[in-house]
């Protein structure tokens, strides 16, 4: 599946679940925000996270979506790849985060961006371009 697909898809829900491995070798599972772009997928995480460090460690990580209660409706993908840690300041991310404003902006109304911005003091992105993708559909007849 090729991510202008899983854009279309799965580009308007709001969460995903990364997955990445902690020190033990444990998985650490985190629902975080995200943009699908032609190159990759964004990841916003605090750089503080456990999620930021795991990946400064170790960058492989499994990216998953799904949508559907029912049978006939479960529709999801993954998407696994090397995170690369990015600044939002970087030069590379003035795309991606025009996406991600305009995609989280009315989640941010009234006095969300304020108490985003007083408990997020510093936001980073993983750019994940995806190695290995897969996907299922229930709802496909």
């Amino acid at each position: 599946m090729e991510l202008a697909r899983i854009r279309k898809l799965f580009g308007d829900l709001p969460v995903v679940s990364v997955a990445t491995v902690d020190p033990t070798g444990s998985p650490h599972v985190a629902p975080l925000w995200f943009v699908c772009r032609d190159d990759a997928v964004y990841v916003s995480t605090r750089t503080t996270s456990r999620t930021w460090r795991n990946a400064a460690r170790e960058p492989r990580v499994s990216i998953t979506v799904d949508v559907g209660r029912g049978w006939v409706e479960i529709a999801g993908v993954v998407v696994e790849g090397k995170a690369e840690l990015l600044s939002p300041e970087e030069p590379s991310m003035r795309g991606p985060m025009s996406a991600w404003h305009e995609k989280y902006r009315t989640l941010l109304a009234g006095d969300g961006f304020e108490r985003f911005t007083g408990e997020i003091r510093r936001i980073g992105f993983l750019r994940v371009e995806p190695e290995r993708v897969l996907g299922w559909d229930h709802a496909r007849a």
